[in-house]
């Protein structure tokens, strides 16, 4: 791959280069610290910049949430295109514009959050992950931090927002031309605030310069191209050996706690707070919003402020009042309340501890003794207690290559030993923390159709698309340099075209080898996640078909009516068809497409128990709440609490509709979501539900991706996906007459126009008369499965119709799940 790497340049008269290096490790996926509002101008490329506007006070605190359609795609604009070549090089790396007037594309990055010297690049580490609470958990808002932290509050920070007194691991680093590679085991002991690292004793004064600002001190931070973030100012030993040039100040970013070292001309005291308040910044990320509570919470923990309490509320809705005494000047107290309190000034400073060596220092360090190993226990195997040990990747790799370890036994994401699970494409397994970020992340997807993240750790700062037009798989460099060899990535970028490791000829390359089995083994990964185990189903005997009636179906968030449509392809008798649906373009479509059999019931929460008990009883029920806030895609996503506590309607509909004690009448239920949710909402969902769900992509029986979860009795639901005769499974057997597919099989297909366009230079998967052109509606509806304008009706444009299709369900997916039923209801 050809493209040259694109980093950070500080002003044009400065001439310290920077780039953003990652430095948290929390268990959850966490958005990058900083939301870029300006980009800077490179070559045959256009500037954007957006300004900052001002608003009313009440109008600050309001959320102005951009939720998404469907869970696949996001057009939330901190989604940044990946990193393209201009025709013309330029002979400075520059900032790449976030625009879709790019052209071709080869390698991504997303910009860490962190600020460091060019000299620091090659020594950014990994980061290890440790599980918080689910209270603070958040995943990425923007794909643009390529090497991911996995959350947004370090470990110790929660704590912080009930007492200023926290602990601080102060590790050692590498001298004044390297920068913090921790091992995971000290970094998870960084928290935001802690005495013994922000305050300095009378003997131990720091920043003696003439500047402003000491450390504690609460601040807001500004770096070219970025908004004002709330920071506090540390000392250099909480995360470095090198002290900071004159003028410059270290400062941890409130939100996921990493590390800059920034002019002190470039901070303001966090008192100016309505100055440098940004309204756009905070209606849009979740991770700034977080940062400012956690800002906020220190700053009242230091002035004594009380305010009214709230009694088990959401952590959104404590900020609102932070928000408005932060606006109000932070009276009574004011400036002189943030600052830090005087008697935390007696702490002394502890020595640094040693860290854990890497490879490459070993050699030069051999004096300094290795730290204590941490281990961390966990359950498999029928309750064998297991033991991760953590160890770099590149002493798993030398292990391995001398045959003193096998990959089985090691987490290939980050070197853990003793895994919890098995790695579902390579051989190798995968450690607690790494397997539930492959759970969350595996299946998302950007707008050009590829993996959001690297194929092997889930993670990745700069990330190697395959060029492949019909794989959707890319690799973080870390991975290649590391797993395959050094040099590895260098060489792939020069390649062009590029074959990813899922693409090449089956063989060992360096330690990673593909599984020969990873279909099977993929689809076993995610059926098998049981965090719980629950009580089987009952199971009812199939039904003599002399006593077999038609069925009744109680559909919920009911869409274009596919589950009725599919009932009636399978021949089975409809008796009664109910749905819930409030879109009136989906209601117009199963009126008419149907012959007004369907009656329609509108919203879902206005149902009651005495209408369920008139209408009924039914012997089906199914539903797909929408996916908007429990997808991993939407950065504004509130998980079970927004759109996603739609579930619950169907949780207490589901305990309405199944049968009395002693009716022994077969009953079924069927709930769909998507895939790339967090995990603690999955397993609150299976927890509600008392069953693990199955995950089925429609790829085995359609021409297009779309991985779900299915929750349910139906029987049978955990048997292989067998593709039958009538099913299209490429693209070319989809399109009209005299249109040629360019591919084998399509991305994902979602709400948003965009998600037609195919691989990593957007192309357009059809030809037609020597032109490429876009998927028709007609084509659509085939890959889908749906009959030839199926969502032809009351004018709707082709817009409006890819959205009904884009929230739909995949006819041959959810016939493979119904055909069983044929054994319990009256057929035609």
């Amino acid at each position: 791959m050809k493209g040259e790497t694109r980093r950070y340049n500080g002003e044009e008269t400065n001439k310290e280069e920077f780039i953003l290096v990652n430095g948290s490790d929390d268990d959850t996926l966490s958005p990058p610290i900083l939301e870029a509002v300006e980009s800077l101008e490179v070559k045959g490329r256009r500037v954007s910049r957006r300004g900052l506007s001002k608003r009313e006070l009440s109008h600050m605190i309001t959320f102005d949430e951009d939720l998404t359609d469907d869970s696949e795609v996001s057009e939330i604009p901190v989604m940044p295109k990946l990193y393209r070549e201009t025709k013309i090089q330029p002979k400075s790396s520059n900032v790449q514009s976030q625009s879709e007037e790019s052209t071709t594309e080869w390698g991504r990055r997303r910009p860490p959050p962190r600020l460091a010297s060019r000299a620091e690049q090659n020594k950014a580490s990994r980061k290890e992950t440790e599980d918080i609470s689910s209270d603070f958990k958040e995943t990425p808002v923007t794909r643009s931090n390529r090497r991911r932290s996995t959350g947004t509050l370090p470990t110790g920070i929660q704590s912080s927002l009930n007492s200023s007194c926290l602990t601080i691991d102060l590790t050692d680093d590498l001298g004044s031309n390297t920068t913090t590679r921790r091992s995971a085991r000290e970094r998870r002991r960084h928290s935001l605030g802690s005495p013994s690292v922000l305050l300095e004793s009378p003997n131990q004064m720091e920043y003696q310069d003439g500047k402003e600002f000491h450390t504690g001190e609460l601040v807001w931070g500004k770096i070219k191209g970025f908004s004002w973030w709330p920071a506090i100012v540390v000392s250099w030993k909480s995360n470095t050996k090198r002290q900071a040039v004159p003028g410059m100040r270290w400062v941890q970013w409130f939100g996921d706690g990493k590390y800059s070292e920034v002019p002190s001309d470039k901070l303001v005291s966090l008192a100016l707070f309505s100055q440098h308040f940004n309204l756009p910044t905070f209606n849009k990320l979740v991770s700034y919003r977080k940062a400012l509570f956690q800002a906020l919470e220190m700053a009242k923990s230091r002035a004594g402020k009380t305010l009214p309490a709230i009694p088990g509320a959401p952590w959104d809705e404590k900020l609102k009042p932070l928000l408005e005494w932060a606006h109000g000047g932070f009276q009574p107290m004011g400036e002189e309340g943030l600052k830090p309190k005087k008697k935390s000034e007696r702490h002394i400073i502890p020595e640094p501890k040693q860290r854990r060596r890497t490879l490459e220092e070993a050699a030069v360090q051999d004096s300094i003794p290795p730290p204590p190993k941490r281990l961390r226990t966990s359950c498999m195997n029928n309750n064998k207690e297991r033991v991760e040990e953590e160890q770099s990747r590149e002493k798993m790799v030398s292990d391995i290559m001398n045959n003193k370890s096998n990959p089985d036994d090691n987490c290939i994401a980050c070197g853990r030993k003793n895994p919890l699970s098995f790695h579902p494409l390579f051989e190798g397994g995968l450690c607690h923390t790494c397997k539930d970020r492959f759970l969350e992340l595996f299946y998302m997807y950007d707008d050009d159709g590829y993996q959001s993240y690297c194929t092997v750790c889930c993670e990745g700062r700069e990330l190697l698309l395959c060029s492949n037009s019909s794989c959707c798989r890319c690799f973080c460099v870390e991975c290649l340099d590391v797993l395959v060899g050094a040099g590895t990535s260098a060489s792939a970028k020069a390649q062009e075209p590029w074959s990813c490791y899922m693409c090449q000829p089956q063989r060992c390359y360096g330690v990673l080898q593909r599984r020969k089995d990873w279909n099977i083994r993929l689809q076993e990964f995610f059926t098998n996640d049981k965090a719980q185990e629950y009580a089987v189903p009952k199971l009812y005997p199939a039904v003599p078909a002399s006593r077999r009636r038609p069925i009744r179906v109680l559909s919920l968030f009911d869409g274009i009516a596919t589950g009725y449509l599919v009932l009636k392809d399978l021949g089975i008798k409809v008796d009664k068809y109910i749905a819930s649906e409030i879109c009136e373009d989906s209601i117009a479509v199963g009126t008419v497409k149907h012959g007004g059999i369907i009656k329609y019931v509108h919203d879902v929460r206005n149902i009651t128990k005495r209408q369920i008990d008139e209408w009924g009883p039914f012997d089906l029920l199914i539903g797909g709440s929408p996916c908007n806030d429990l997808s991993n895609v939407n950065p504004a996503r509130k998980g079970l609490y927004g759109t996603g506590r739609l579930f619950f309607e169907f949780y207490h509909l589901l305990n309405y509709t199944r049968p009395k004690e002693g009716d022994e009448r077969p009953f079924f239920w069927m709930f769909e979501n998507v895939v790339a949710m967090r995990v603690n909402d999955k397993r609150d969902i299976s927890r509600f539900l008392e069953c693990n769900p199955v995950m089925i992509d429609a790829i085995k029986v359609s021409a297009a991706h779309r991985a779900r979860y299915y929750w349910g009795n139906l029987p049978g639901m955990n048997r292989p996906v067998i593709a039958s005769k009538t099913d299209k499974l490429e693209l070319q057997d989809c399109l009209e007459y005299n249109r040629i597919a360019k591919l084998k099989k399509v991305q994902t297909i979602t709400t948003k126009s965009n998600s037609i366009k195919q691989g990593k230079n957007q192309q357009f998967p059809v030809i037609m008369n020597g032109k490429e052109d876009i998927l028709w509606c007609t084509e659509l509806e085939r890959i889908f499965g749906f009959p030839v304008h199926y969502t032809d009706v009351s004018n709707m444009g082709r817009g409006a119709r890819q959205k009904l299709l884009g929230r739909s369900w995949s006819v041959p997916v959810i016939r493979h799940l119904f055909a069983p039923l044929k054994d319990y209801f009256a057929c035609e």
